[in-house]
């Protein structure tokens, strides 16, 4: 018997019948591993229809985030699902950790977003590793970290990330950072900044203003520099959380951290997903010159950067 794709026709249900307009229905993602990742969906799903104009409007961004929320949760089982288990990690050419959960997350993530949006090309971290870089010149494309934070990941503290965002014109305007052992997601429809606890209602977020006893500044737990330990002793800091992976993005963009220092090599598929969302919320993710971060550019490489919360 013929198995429709879960990402075919989210209107259709097992045996082929059209669903009721109101109806859910659980769809089963399997990976070429053979394990699976449940995500839910609503009939009528994404049909890429906005891309055919020049901009998305309002609504259009809305339904589409909403669609790259499941995807992220559906890869974040994926990597759960190797969570307990014995994690075999390999070093890439540029010496960074890759494992099967970064893998398997990242095919699950590539193949649903080829079927939500086929005529926009997808820059992902592993095949971007292994040479398969599609052109972006056209200016909208997909950035994603299937995993950011493998070495989180590896040490099992909870703090890695699935990240997903769209790019126009070099800047992120959709993105969604969500992070699976603590059932927490951030996303922005390009307007505003979300934060959803699994089983609870999506709420808005702001970045803050700086507060006048000092700022909260994140530090990452990984990536910690002199040039990092030089720029906090330049500015009034009250306090720092260490976090890892783009958790620290949207600690900012939740008004729980002023200010996030990131110096040294960084690539745009880390970024974008929290510089969308810390963007919707009032904040900012920019270079040591005060220039916006852009993306497309060549490699994909970033150079250093501030995030700060709100500075009016």
């Amino acid at each position: 018997r013929r198995q429709l794709s879960p990402w075919s026709d989210p209107a259709l249900g097992r045996n082929g019948a059209r669903l009721p307009d109101r109806r859910r229905r659980r769809h089963i993602l399997r990976d070429p591993g053979g394990r699976t990742a449940l995500a839910r969906a609503d009939r009528g799903g994404y049909t890429g229809t906005a891309f055919e104009e020049p901009g998305m409007t309002t609504a259009n961004r809305g339904e589409l985030v909403a669609d790259l929320c499941r995807i992220a949760r559906a890869a974040g089982d994926a990597i759960m699902a190797y969570y307990d288990g014995e994690v075999v990690v390999r070093a890439k050419a540029d010496a960074t950790p890759v494992t099967d959960a970064d893998e398997a997350a990242e095919r699950l993530i590539v193949e649903a977003l080829a079927r939500l949006t086929p005529e926009l090309p997808v820059v992902a971290e592993e095949l971007a590793a292994a040479g398969r870089i599609p052109d972006v010149s056209g200016g909208r494309f997909w950035l994603v970290d299937p995993l950011d934070g493998t070495k989180e990941f590896i040490s099992r503290n909870g703090e890695f990330t699935v990240n997903i965002a769209l790019i126009e014109d070099a800047r992120p305007v959709l993105g969604v950072v969500h992070v699976p052992a603590l059932g927490l997601t951030y996303f922005s429809d390009g307007a505003t900044a979300f934060a959803q606890s699994d089983g609870g209602a999506a709420r808005a977020i702001h970045a803050r203003r700086a507060p006048a006893g000092g700022l909260v500044a994140a530090v990452s737990r990984s990536h910690r520099t002199p040039e990092t330990d030089a720029f906090l002793a330049d500015v009034a800091v009250a306090e720092e959380r260490t976090a890892g992976s783009s958790l620290k993005f949207g600690l900012v963009a939740a008004g729980e951290v002023d200010v996030y220092p990131r110096f040294g090599r960084t690539m745009e598929w880390d970024t974008a997903a929290g510089h969308a969302v810390v963007a919707a919320a009032g904040g900012s993710v920019r270079t040591l010159d005060g220039d916006e971060l852009a993306y497309g550019k060549p490699r994909f490489e970033n150079p250093s950067f501030i995030v700060r919360g709100r500075v009016a």
